[in-house]
């Protein structure tokens, strides 16, 4: 299994150990590309993952045809878009999964789809690339609301904080301190990701949180990856009910991980 929970979080370590625990194997791999100068791609990062099959695929203890990945989060979304290009990959989990491209395209809840709302983005991306250029200082956008949070803002944020300020701080954490670069997402507001995913073969599962503010889209992407799908029967949506994002980061008493133990033992033996 290649397990690809984003950059620098607490959450791929406890991941990697629950897991290599059940199933005796599983590496993490970091992305690469953000570690430059803190900014997402969706292209760089879906070959992240493809580089780690790579590698895997070559190595003598790994069996080539077993290979299996799990994304977290941003990373659940991109792990989706990899299964969807890389045949190679057997099995795919989806754990509590942000569509960074609608995110960014949309807003949260798709509230701000409008061609003006996007206007504007671009407006605003584009003149401050102008600045940074000039200054030769990419800025950053700011990280997680420090704690406490204020009570008037949404139940996400505060959800965010209590994580990244709080129980999983990490000085090298982006979300834990400024966050990416201003013009760090960029990219994802002109290619939205996800497109083939009806057209893929090989075995999904998608975890989500009922109450979790992410829910639909880990629910609007498996209905998308079921529509016309050629293997619909190695599919499958896992919603925990009562369970909110971040508690699909480092709850041991919700995570699901006997079910994702089965999925990758059923599909990659």
């Amino acid at each position: 299994m290649l397990l690809y929970p984003g950059w620098r979080s607490f959450f791929s370590s406890l991941f990697c150990h629950a897991l290599f625990q059940l199933c005796k194997f599983c590496g993490t791999f970091f992305t690469s590309a953000i570690d430059f100068c803190l900014q997402d791609s969706p292209d760089i990062n879906t070959e992240d993952f493809q580089a780690a099959v790579d590698f895997l695929s070559v190595q003598d203890s790994v069996d080539p045809e077993r290979i299996g990945i799990l994304g977290i989060c941003g990373w659940g979304g991109l792990a989706l878009n990899t299964a969807a290009i890389d045949t190679r990959i057997k099995a795919t989990v989806v754990s509590t999964m942000y569509d960074l491209s609608r995110t960014a395209a949309k807003g949260y809840f798709d509230s701000f789809d409008n061609e003006e709302a996007r206007h504007q983005m671009r407006e605003s991306y584009s003149a401050a690339r102008t600045d940074i250029y000039r200054s030769g200082d990419y800025g950053r956008a700011g990280g997680c609301l420090p704690l406490p949070v204020p009570e008037d803002v949404p139940f996400y944020m505060k959800d965010y904080s209590e994580y990244y300020k709080g129980r999983a701080y990490h000085a090298r954490s982006l979300n834990s301190n400024e966050g990416w670069n201003t013009i760090g997402t960029l990219s994802f507001l002109n290619q939205p990701i996800l497109q083939y995913t009806n057209e893929i073969c090989s075995a999904v599962l998608v975890i989500h949180g009922e109450k979790a503010h992410s829910c639909y889209m880990g629910r609007d992407a498996y209905a998308h990856m079921m529509e016309g799908n050629p293997n619909p029967e190695n599919k499958e949506l896992m919603i925990i009910p009562g369970a909110v994002h971040t508690d699909l980061y480092d709850d041991l008493d919700v995570i699901p991980f006997n079910k994702i133990q089965s999925f990758f033992q059923t599909y990659l033996k």
